[in-house]
Parts: C-alpha cells; structure tokens; sequence
C-alpha cells in the first residue's frame, strides 16, 4: 500500500479511539492511521469478510441471489444482533444478505455459511485461508460474526484491506448503503431493518460498510464514501460511543474529501493492448490493468510530467487463463515510479487444436492471414 505525504500536514483524528485507518481504495494510499497494526477484536466487522466469501460465489455461479437457504438449530439460536430466524425457517441468499448488511444478524450469518461451506466451522477455515492470500498478518476468526471467541482478532490496517477487497464486488454497496427494508413482507409479521451503520442515510456518499460492538472491542466501524469520483475507507476500532465513533469516520471522510482528489489514467474495464498468444485457439488476447490506474494526488496539484510505461511478457503460450498476468503497467514522474499495475488477459485463450495449427499455417504460406 501507498502512504501519502499527509503526514506534514500534522492532521490527528481519532483521538478516542485504540486504533484507526484512513485509505483510498482504488490505489490503496494511506492518509492516516493510528495503531493500525495493533491486533483487537473485531466484532461484527468481520461480517466484511463473511460477506467478502458470499460475494465470490455468487460472482462465481456457485450460488444464485434467489436460491433458498433452510436454517439450522445452530443458525437459529444465535444470540446479540440478529433477524429472529427459526429452525426450519427457509429464506433467499438476498434475504439473508439484508439480514447480515443491514441489521447485523448472527443469525443470517451462520446461516449462509452453512449454506456455502456445509458448517460455520468449515467456512471459518475459508475465511482463515482468504486472510491468508490477502496477507493479512494480523488476522485470525473463530467464527464468522465476531462474537467474542478467544484470539478473534484483527486490525485496522487488515479491517481496511478486506474492506478493499469487498468493494471490488460493487454489487454489495446496494445492500450495505440500504438504511432500511424489510423481511418477511408477505407475512403477517414483517421484519423492519435498520442499519446499524447510521452514517448511510446521514453522510452524504456513504454506502457501507459494517459497524462493531462488544463489551470488549468497544464500538467499531468500517466505513466506505463514495465521492467526487473518489471511494475512502475508513475504519474506527475502540471507540467509547456510537456518536463517537461516528464523528471520528466522519472527520476522516472530511479530510480526505476536502484535500485529495483521485487521477485516473485508466478504468479497469479498459482494454490497453493486445499479446500475441503462441499455440492458442486465438492468435492473441487482450488486456486490461487489474485494478483501476489512478494516483491520489492533492487538490490543485498538476499532472504535468506523468510518464505512462508497459511492460509486455514475451513467448506467451496458450492456454490462457483470465486473469493470468501478462505485462505490468507504470506511472512515473521524475524518475520515481507512482504506481505499479499489474496487465492481465481479459478472456480465456485455450490451446489450437492440431488441425487449428494446420490451417492457421496453411493460411500464412499462401498469404490468406488476417
């Protein structure tokens, strides 16, 4: 990650809390942290990471938004914040991801979870591993709500990361930004949902992303704005109130929105060149950067002198995967490199067939290419 120079402008936030971070999401800049590395309990923010899994297999065809979910024993006697589920009980994966963004439900929350990994114990192991690809360092869960489990633990810096991760899936702010709605309409005892994030429906460009109380985390807060062409994460761990907590995201955002703005070269979705694919099915494939190419720079600041620089991997051969890195991508300016992207292919590209390779030969001797 990126720290930007904010540092001599002397901000200090979060002075009630045990720790904090303040992080720009599309370049991962960080503009203040306090104990960002310091390991505490996360409470219901762990939720990110359990909506983080959610969002991968519904991304990845292994689940559907309408598939219905049958609640367990266990699911059912969750205790603290929860939807009331009832053993038996049957509800959609989009009623259950309300239940989990809006309201906080341990319930919902063991619920999908069983769903997805056939245990809450199996899907602890999954979020365990994903922490682990993300290099979290600082992150071990117990469970998958943040009830209070020895050595369930996190930090900011970490809280920040998987928050990162989780907006890649921009589909989960519809449901994180929601500061109400209901379950069980078409029953004769309709739930109301409230979101325990209040900045939603108070802060303008608030979407997300999930808040955190126990007697001994205190009260906690992964926040996401959206503004200004510009998303910010920030989380709060141990603050002394909600208000509290509140005001301290709130002033993060401030900062942030007042002072930076965010430069981007290039979206993620655009194609930046074509490689040439040895033995593939297709001569070649093309590119895009793996996240957005941007650079947080401060107010009024010129990109004069920004220098863009690909890098193509040579002798690719196919098969291809998407995703596969096959170049890098560069900004720089007076000789120091800003940013550093990783190019990636766009589509699959599986090996020619024998009879493939003939005719693309065949084609090449008596001059019919294209």
């Amino acid at each position: 990650m990126n720290q930007a120079n904010a540092e001599e402008d002397q901000y200090e936030f979060a002075e009630e809390a045990t720790s904090a971070i303040l992080m720009e999401r599309d370049t991962g800049t960080i503009l203040f942290e306090k104990n960002s590395q310091e390991k505490l309990p996360p409470a219901s923010m762990t939720k990110i990471m359990t909506m983080l899994l959610i969002m991968e297999a519904l991304d990845n065809e292994e689940i559907t938004w309408e598939d219905t979910v049958r609640v367990s024993e266990k699911a059912a006697s969750m205790g603290g914040s929860q939807i009331f589920l009832e053993p038996g009980e049957e509800m959609t994966v989009k009623e259950l991801m309300k239940g989990i963004a809006i309201a906080s439900g341990n319930d919902a929350t063991v619920a999908m979870a069983e769903f997805l990994a056939g245990s809450e114990e199996e899907f602890v192991k999954e979020m365990n591993q994903k922490a682990k690809e993300l290099e979290l360092e600082n992150t071990t869960f117990q469970n998958t709500n943040g009830l209070p489990a020895a050595n369930h633990e996190t930090s900011a810096y970490d809280m920040a990361v998987m928050a990162k991760e989780l907006l890649k899936h921009e589909e989960i702010t519809e449901y994180t930004s929601l500061y109400e709605d209901y379950l069980r309409e078409n029953t004769d005892n309709p739930f109301w949902l409230v979101n325990t994030n209040k900045l939603v429906k108070f802060y303008p460009g608030a979407d997300g992303l999930k808040t955190g109380f126990t007697r001994e985390a205190m009260y906690c807060l992964t926040a996401s704005a959206n503004k200004d062409g510009m998303r910010m994460i920030a989380v709060v761990m141990g603050a002394p109130s909600p208000k509290e907590r509140n005001r301290q995201v709130t002033e993060m955002f401030d900062y942030a929105y007042s002072q930076f703005a965010l430069h981007t070269q290039h979206e993620a979705t655009d194609i930046l060149g074509e490689v040439k694919v040895d033995k593939g099915a297709e001569s070649s494939v093309s590119v895009s950067a793996k996240e957005p190419v941007s650079i947080l720079m401060k107010k009024g600041e010129k990109t004069d002198g920004l220098l863009e620089k690909t890098v193509w991997k040579e002798d690719v051969r196919a098969p291809i995967q998407k995703g596969d890195e096959l170049g890098t991508i560069s900004l720089e300016r007076d000789g120091e490199t800003l940013l550093s992207m990783p190019l990636i292919a766009t589509e699959d590209v599986e090996e020619a067939s024998f009879w493939r390779l003939m005719k693309r030969t065949s084609e090449v001797l008596f001059g019919n290419a294209s």
